[in-house]
């Protein structure tokens, strides 16, 4: 496989979004995509000025509130953003403390280690076990971001690093910002690098294979319940529209970023008839939930989808269980290879 410079990479999903810019026609594409690219410069700048400054035992990244200065390697973590889980995992690195209680079972070097602190899970998290962690870096984010401002007047001392993806930023400059940046603080670059090249590359891959002539549908599938899932808005899926160029089947009016997707009809899907359906089974990455059916099993028992066209094909795609505690790179990577096979093998 061939290596990319830092640089390079940045370019190349500047350059994706370009190309998906070049085939739309309106004045909002083509400023989407030149502020993209304008914005990979400055994202290339930074991670030059970081390598500079690791060498004296700090490095400077800058994050959703500005610049910042971290010790690298941190020695003491506090990791609270589902998307960084797998990543520091991936890397050998060991938090001090975690939300074990949402870290997938697929992670299980942070999950089912009892060294660990846990803080419980983000909407009764034991913030005291945060300060007496005693971490010199937080990494926040997501479920988490609402405690940042609580966590910074508790302990002072440390550096909150949050890089949750910022509305209105191409989606996959955002999450290759953060794998970036983390590992500049880590000290792996190499790894971070090859990270961003293996998602850049399925990206291309699921452009390349993807029929705008198909119309596609995504669902979010809870206890038994089917949710719609929003383009460009909507959890897991929404941004996908965007950055593949996916054909929505069916646009609601005020859609939302639920968690468990928006409510419609099973009859509204149907009558949308969809040719592909991506589907997140919410509750198989929710480790308290135990007794949720499995999500195509919802949708294929669902009478009023038997003669939908992507049901009736075969072409319903589930993405990975863990998803929807673990939306880090690797999951969006390997979501995006699982889409283009099945994409590729019905050309």
């Amino acid at each position: 496989m061939t290596r990319f410079s830092r640089t390079s990479l940045i370019a190349l999903a500047a350059a994706g979004a370009l190309t998906l810019g070049a085939c739309s026609t309106s004045e909002s594409g083509t400023e989407s995509a030149t502020e993209s690219a304008a914005g990979s410069e400055s994202v290339a700048t930074e991670g030059a000025s970081a390598s500079n400054d690791a060498s004296e035992g700090t490095v400077t990244v800058t994050d959703n509130y500005g610049e910042k200065t971290v010790p690298t390697p941190p020695k003491r973590v506090v990791a609270l953003d589902n998307r960084s889980f797998e990543l520091l995992d991936s890397w050998g690195i060991k938090p001090v403390a975690a939300p074990r209680d949402i870290v997938p079972n697929s992670i299980p070097g942070i999950a089912d280690d009892e060294d660990i602190v846990n803080i419980g899970n983000h909407r009764e998290p034991n913030l005291e076990a945060i300060v007496a962690a005693d971490p010199d870096v937080i990494i926040s984010g997501q479920r988490f971001e609402k405690f940042d401002e609580e966590m910074q007047k508790l302990v002072p001392d440390a550096t909150l690093l949050d890089f949750e993806p910022r509305d209105g930023e191409p989606f996959d400059r955002e999450i290759i910002r953060q794998t970036l940046e983390l590992g500049d603080v880590f000290g792996k670059q190499a790894e971070a690098e090859q990270a961003v090249q293996e998602f850049t590359e399925a990206v291309q891959r699921a452009r390349n294979a993807y029929d705008p002539e198909q119309k596609v549908m995504a669902l979010n599938v809870s206890g038994g319940e089917i949710g719609y899932v929003a383009p460009g808005v909507g959890r897991v899926w929404g941004p996908l529209f965007d950055l593949i160029g996916f054909t929505p089947a069916l646009e609601v009016a005020n859609a939302s970023d639920d968690h468990q997707g928006d409510d419609i009809s099973v009859e509204a899907i149907a009558s949308a008839n969809p040719d592909w359906l991506l589907v997140l089974d919410r509750d198989a990455g929710v480790k308290s939930i135990t007794d949720s059916p499995e999500a195509l099993s919802v949708i294929n028992d669902s009478a009023p989808l038997k003669n939908v066209t992507a049901v009736k094909d075969g072409h319903v795609y589930v993405a990975p269980a863990d998803t929807y505690t673990n939306e880090s790179i690797y999951t969006y990577t390997e979501i995006l290879n699982q889409i283009s096979e099945q994409l590729e093998a019905d050309k």
